[in-house]
């Protein structure tokens, strides 16, 4: 088997420059270094699954193919691609987060916890004077479960 050496340049220089990204600090580019990388990796896989074929169903041919192309490597890159994509959609969900956080720097208050705060602990207990008593008829000692069992009286 021959090894293309333009396409392992192009998976190093993808690699390198992956690497080069992620140990930036800002998440962008953070980002553009994982992806990067992950096409780097999907072109590694496809060019370890060997050279292209006839398709992978039974008594189709395709040219003057004579092996059967191995569809594992279709499979894995398939894969790779749908994680990378729900890596990089969980680091952009990062990025804004921060973005989010670090250039608003001013929150607003909540006008209930404005108030709250601002009363006093007489104004809490004033508050429950006029609610009705718990009921006290009501047996809460046994779980109703048991009240249920035959054989079983309760407490009435």
């Amino acid at each position: 088997m021959t090894v293309p050496i333009f396409s392992l340049v192009i998976i190093g220089g993808l690699v390198s420059a992956g690497v080069y990204l992620l140990l930036e600090r800002h998440l962008t580019r953070m980002l553009l270094g994982l992806l990067l990388i992950s096409n780097a990796i999907n072109l590694l896989i496809l060019m370890a699954g060997g050279r292209s074929g006839n398709p992978p169903v039974r008594g189709r041919t395709s040219g003057e193919n004579t092996t059967t192309a191995d569809p594992l490597v279709q499979a894995l890159i398939l894969t790779a691609i749908v994680i990378t994509m729900g890596v990089a959609a969980f680091v952009l969900a990062l990025t804004y987060r921060s973005y989010r956080l670090n250039t608003i720097e001013e929150v607003s208050n909540d006008p209930e916890d404005t108030r709250v705060s601002q009363r006093s602990g007489s104004d809490v207990i004033d508050d429950f004077e006029g609610l009705p008593e718990p009921d006290s008829s009501i047996d809460t000692d046994l779980p109703d479960e048991l009240d249920a069992l035959p054989g079983h009286q309760g407490s009435r």
